[in-house]
């Protein structure tokens, strides 16, 4: 029978009869499938079959009798010529990089190493290693994927309505008291109707979850006792982590996982996935061989001149989406998770390390970056980037095309640098940008013109405002901590970032002042409401809504082994002030639905509307005056106020409201200020107004309903206390 023209799909394909394996080794001389009975877990089960077929480079064969459920993997013989970049070696057992689950863990024993190391895992990557790994490494499992395939992507919540919730799947139900104890940190925990409930009430609209992708831990955590708790460290980007379920099947994991996703479906809500592509967990030269390195490491990953590779992750190696194998890995991986799973969107990990182009540097139009733009089902999700890596000229926020939307670290960086300003340390605040003004928080307020205004007019949108994440403190450790406390880490709180724009309000970490706790809550107050009120899309790190600590650890990212993570798990046993907070999370989140001055698709115009004469957006400065040049420069201002006129022929759906003006004020000072509200007669030509208080940020919980607001007429003054943002409709 002559060899077909083109190879069939990769990876393990079941039909009624057999299953069909096809695996990319383009530098391999010979192949083989190796099959293991379930319940072998040192390999004296294994058969080899050898893989006879190769069409460009892609090796295949049809199995007849194999199904769903068997435990297989592959070995690859050909040249060891690391100074070149090969690496192969037949005596490790590889993974299938589209196995669509991954059972077992990764023993870290010299073993799985290629090259020769000692029990300290250190050695010569130049000598092979001819010890067989396979009693050491996870088995690839035949699944049949087309049994929940068949999604069709749709846009479920418009960007202008989007709130994301970042969360981790263990840590995010791990003691939530609500999800049944069998269920707590699991796929399924994380579907459970108390959670649901949750964001449903905070006003979230969207998951953002840390990677669910296959990952191990890497070695120096292992060899001492800890964990990779975040799990930005790939093993396989088809399989989901098979830790995070309740079930312990391979089969019933797949299926747990995509009843989490229509779970959330059906509640109305998004899935997110944070990706990673920009590395994997076989790390540099001389790490592991697991998967693809064994199989063709010239092609998967950037390499020298030299065979090393060239590390612009941090974490040893970078994924080469210049080769059409990697490319076509990336891309298949992507189009997995949203037709099998119908997962909604994702975020791109140190998305500038995916497209360096050959010269290395970023390019915008890099063939990844073209792909998904073009692609009829991965154009149509959610695309957002973290849009920095660790090489040279790493940092590209606001680069990224259209319909990119990116991490706006210029917006935390503001917004921080605004609300908490160390009253007794002010030259730790010195060189910032913008120092203590308000130029650098209204570009941010008003969605970054400056950085998403370019040739593919992405708009505010393309602005994801946060000021915490899962990579730095929680929101309530800002306001908390003036240095890090990760200890925790075992790497003597060298690790982390340095620089977190933080303010202790006086108290470095716990404290019974009452004073310094009740400023502490308003900062936070101050920062949920800036993120939740600006232009753009926000995103919440899971329990930032009432207050959740680390204690002090801005790089949570490893766990200790078998132990409680009390460290990074959400406590959902509430205080009462972290009741309040929530109430006040939810309260905002409603006022952004309410109003659609909040949801702002395009930029602020700086002309007139035709047909009312005003524009978009209008500034002022304490005394009601409009803001001059030298008033956006003067680092003393520290009172801004931002009149949000909205277009009242504008009946946009999604709005529970007729189009309102709003009138945002960010008191700044450490003292109270008389603020005289805007007259916008003499701004705005649509005279006189009155202006309503809705929020406050001094108040402890949101101003009941049924309590008579307060009222201002425009021109009058009010006194506004210490640190205040203040919200007001126009009436």
């Amino acid at each position: 029978m002559p060899h077909p023209d083109l190879p069939p799909p990769l990876g393990a394909t079941p039909d009624e009869t057999g299953t069909s394996f096809a695996v990319a080794a383009g530098h391999a001389q010979r192949v083989e499938l190796c099959l293991f009975d379930t319940d072998d877990r040192d390999g004296s089960s294994e058969r080899r079959i050898p893989l006879t077929d190769n069409v460009h480079g892609v090796w295949f064969a049809r199995v007849p009798g194999v199904r769903p459920g068997q435990r297989y993997g592959y070995r690859v013989h050909g040249p060891w010529r690391p100074d070149l970049g090969h690496t192969h070696n037949p005596a490790k057992l590889l993974l299938d990089p589209y196995a669509g689950a991954i059972e077992g863990e990764v023993a870290w024993r010299p073993e799985i190493y290629g090259h020769l190391v000692d029990d300290r895992l250190a050695g010569d990557p130049e000598v092979r290693d001819d010890r067989d790994s396979a009693p050491f490494v996870p088995r690839s499992v035949v699944v049949d994927a087309s049994a929940a395939g068949g999604v069709v992507p749709t846009r479920r919540v418009p960007w202008a309505s989007t709130v994301i919730w970042e969360a981790h799947v263990a840590g995010a139900t791990a003691r939530h008291p609500g999800v049944p104890e069998e269920l707590r940190g699991t796929y399924a925990g994380l579907a459970h109707p108390a959670v649901l409930d949750h964001l449903v009430a905070t006003g979230v609209t969207t998951l953002e979850l840390l990677p669910v992708h296959a990952f191990t831990s890497e070695p120096h955590l292992a060899t001492n006792g800890r964990e990779n708790y975040w799990g930005y460290n790939t093993l396989g980007f088809f399989a989901p982590h098979a830790a995070y379920a309740a079930a312990t099947e391979p089969a019933e994991v797949l299926a747990e996982f995509a009843a989490m996703v229509a779970a959330y479906h059906e509640r109305g809500l998004e899935v997110l996935l944070d990706v990673v592509y920009n590395h994997t967990c076989e790390q540099s030269r001389a790490g592991a061989t697991l998967s693809w390195r064994g199989l063709d490491n010239a092609a998967y990953y950037r390499l020298d001149a030299r065979g090393h590779d060239v590390d612009v992750t941090g974490c040893g190696n970078t994924l080469d989406l210049r080769d059409p194998t990697t490319l076509r890995m990336v891309l298949d991986s992507l189009r997995h998770w949203v037709t099998a799973y119908g997962v909604d969107g994702f975020r791109f990990d140190l998305a500038v390390a995916l497209a360096r182009g050959r010269s290395d540097d970023y390019d915008p139009d890099h063939p990844f970056l073209m792909a998904l733009r073009t692609d009829p089902v991965l154009s149509r999700v959610k695309l957002v980037a973290e849009p920095w890596d660790v090489g040279i000229h790493g940092w590209r926020t606001g680069q990224f095309p259209a319909p990119f939307s990116e991490w706006n670290d210029r917006f935390r960086d503001a917004v921080r640098t605004f609300w908490l300003p160390d009253v007794a340390h002010p030259s730790r605040h010195a060189g910032r940008v913008d120092g203590h003004g308000v130029r650098e928080l209204a570009t941010r307020l008003a969605g970054s013109q400056d950085l998403f205004d370019g040739p593919s007019a992405r708009g505010p949108l393309a602005s994801i405002n946060y000021v915490a994440a899962h990579d730095g403190y929680t929101l309530a450790d800002t306001t908390a901590y003036e240095h890090k406390h990760n200890e925790a880490n075992g790497e003597d709180n060298r690790d982390g970032h340095g620089d977190n724009r933080s303010w202790n309000h006086g108290v470095e970490g716990s404290t019974d002042d009452e004073a310094i706790l009740a400023a502490r809550r308003r900062s936070i107050r101050n920062l949920l409401g800036t993120t939740l009120l600006a232009t753009g899309v926000p995103m919440l790190t899971a329990g930032d809504e009432f207050g959740r600590t680390q204690r002090g650890n801005n790089n949570a990212y490893c766990a200790a082994v078998g132990v409680r993570n009390d460290l990074s798990w959400v406590d959902w046993d509430f205080a009462p002030w972290q009741e309040d907070l929530a109430a006040t999370t939810a309260f905002l989140t409603r006022l952004r639905r309410t109003y659609t001055v909040l949801r702002q698709r395009t930029f602020f115009s700086d002309e007139p509307r035709p047909g009312d004469g005003r524009a978009d957006v209008l500034w002022f400065g304490r005394l009601g005056e409009r803001m001059t040049h030298q008033a956006w420069e003067d680092p003393r201002s520290r009172v801004l106020q931002m009149l949000l006129l909205a277009d009242e022929t504008d009946h946009r759906p999604g709005s529970v409201d007729h189009p309102t003006s709003l009138l945002l004020v960010f008191q700044g000072k450490h003292g109270p200020a008389h603020v005289r509200l805007p007259d916008v007669d003499a701004g705005a030509g649509a005279g006189a107004r009155t202006y309503e208080l809705l929020w406050d940020s001094s108040w402890e919980r949101p101003a009941p309903q049924d309590a008579e607001p307060a009222r201002t007429p425009g021109g009058a003054t009010d006194a506004i206390g210490p640190h205040c943002l203040r919200v007001y409709c126009v009436v």
